[in-house]
């Protein structure tokens, strides 16, 4: 019996010690000890994880508090809005987005942190495991006029589709998948539409394509790849709005299926890079846009046909595919010398500016981006005349690199002031209730761009204000 018990002798007292117990007290120190060991790296990825999600938190919130005090709340086109009782809070939709700092967590939710620089990719919608992503279009305080469109890309017309921007879709990507639905949708309603007159099918256009950006150029191709007839028409050249882009101008893609071509991997882009791939398609498969031809009205007939008048002739066509964006025709100042030939109305290429006197007119990224990149190549004299008193509509990265241009004297600036009139070697300006005059050489306007909606109402096809819904 003896053997089961621990016996020592301490202050003249006999202390007796069970050894089952010594050995459980041994056996549950050496347990903890185990444990530590083993979860001490789970404890520290712990902390690494919280400490860098505060850390995200927190940067985010800064990028929403930049965005508040710009006024950049409003997205321009298609965007999410997210359903704060559905979301874990995961950052799967922050990970997906491929633009940077647009989405990110704010208190344990996803939220919009840059709406003015979404662009509707859309694959924060895809990615979120609670389905707690709606894509919507406006806001409830800012509307967004989209046409009406079927499934199917027609409007409420017969024979009249729409796809690209002008639908509400501003990505390349998806303007190209969508020029390509279009026209197989196109395809089935030309081939089952019922023409009496032989007269008639002698003359007639299976259809007219009116732009030639990238939903343009994808429903050429699968035009061509379904042996339709078509006339391809563009007021300005092809390209669409990327040929508009300065000099340089990185492109956002993703990759995409063309008619004919195949699956297309653009990843981040020049505007020269992405121009010369268009071209080169053009060449390839030959075909052939009618450019700087604008459109200017349409007409549907008894028997289901369409005259589509331009500003030099008419065609007769069983359907039409509205490719023209949403950009519209460029906002005119109405002004005297506007028709100069030095007025242009956005930036390609700076270089050509070199050793002139240029004014931009207007106060947006567009017109700050201009500015600044004719201003730093030097050896010019740049000039801003902007209606209003600052420039609140341009993102903060565009106004700190306008403010450093102006400090440095590369760029002199006439705030409140207006364009009285354009003559070949200078301009007049009110500005501070006085009619001045500045040495000029050239005029980059960036007014914006003057909708298409009243077009589309004239003629018919339903548009629809959207306030943060589908």
């Amino acid at each position: 019996m003896a053997r089961n018990y621990l016996f020592y002798e301490k202050n003249n007292c006999c202390i007796c010690i069970h050894l089952k117990y010594l050995k459980r007290e041994h056996f549950m120190s050496s347990e903890l000890i185990i444990w530590i060991i083993y979860s001490s790296p789970l404890l520290l990825f712990f902390i690494i994880y919280f400490y860098k999600r505060q850390k995200h938190h927190k940067l985010s919130q800064t990028f929403l508090n930049q965005a508040t005090k710009d006024n950049l709340l409003e997205p321009a086109s298609l965007h999410p809005i997210i359903n704060l009782a559905k979301c874990l809070g995961c950052g799967s939709c922050v990970s997906a987005c491929p633009e940077h700092n647009v989405l990110g967590l704010i208190n344990r939710h996803a939220q919009l942190i840059n709406p003015a620089n979404c662009i509707g990719h859309g694959a924060c919608k895809t990615s979120c495991p609670q389905d707690a992503i709606t894509l919507v279009f406006g806001s409830n305080k800012r509307g967004v006029e989209i046409p009406n469109l079927n499934p199917n890309f027609q409007t409420n017309i017969e024979g009249l589709f729409i796809a690209g921007e002008l639908g509400g879709m501003g990505l390349i990507k998806n303007a190209i998948e969508q020029g390509k639905q279009a026209m197989n949708s196109i395809a089935y309603y030309v081939n089952h539409q019922k023409i009496t007159s032989e007269k008639t099918k002698k003359n007639i256009i299976d259809c007219v394509i009116v732009g030639a950006g990238p939903a343009g150029l994808s429903a050429m191709l699968s035009a061509k790849e379904k042996a339709l007839s078509i006339v391809a028409i563009d007021q300005d050249s092809a390209g669409g709005t990327v040929s508009h882009f300065p000099r340089g101008k990185l492109v956002m893609t993703a990759p995409a299926n063309m008619p004919l071509v195949g699956k297309v991997k653009f990843k981040e882009v020049s505007k020269e890079t992405l121009m010369n791939f268009w071209l080169s398609l053009i060449k390839k498969y030959n075909l052939k846009i009618n450019q700087n031809e604008t459109m200017l009205d349409i007409e549907r007939d008894e028997n289901g046909l369409f005259t589509l008048s331009t500003n030099k002739q008419k065609y007769l066509t069983k359907s039409i595919l509205l490719a023209i964006g949403r950009r519209g025709t460029p906002r005119k100042l109405g002004v005297e010398g506007e028709e100069l030939s030095k007025v242009v109305y956005r930036l390609i290429d700076p270089e050509q500016y070199k050793n002139e006197d240029i004014l931009i007119v207007g106060g947006g990224d567009s017109a700050l981006e201009a500015a600044c990149s004719i201003a730093e190549l030097g050896l010019c004299h740049v000039s801003i005349s902007y209606r209003n008193d600052s420039f609140n509509r341009a993102k903060a990265k565009n106004r700190k690199r306008i403010n450093e241009l102006i400090k440095n004297g590369s760029i002199e600036l006439f705030m409140s002031s207006q364009v009285n009139s354009i003559q070949k070697l200078k301009v007049e300006l009110n500005y501070r209730d006085e009619i001045i005059s500045i040495n000029n050489n050239a005029v980059i306007i960036c007014a914006g761009g003057v909708l298409p909606t009243p077009f589309l109402k004239k003629v018919g096809i339903k548009v629809e204000t959207k306030y943060g819904t589908k």
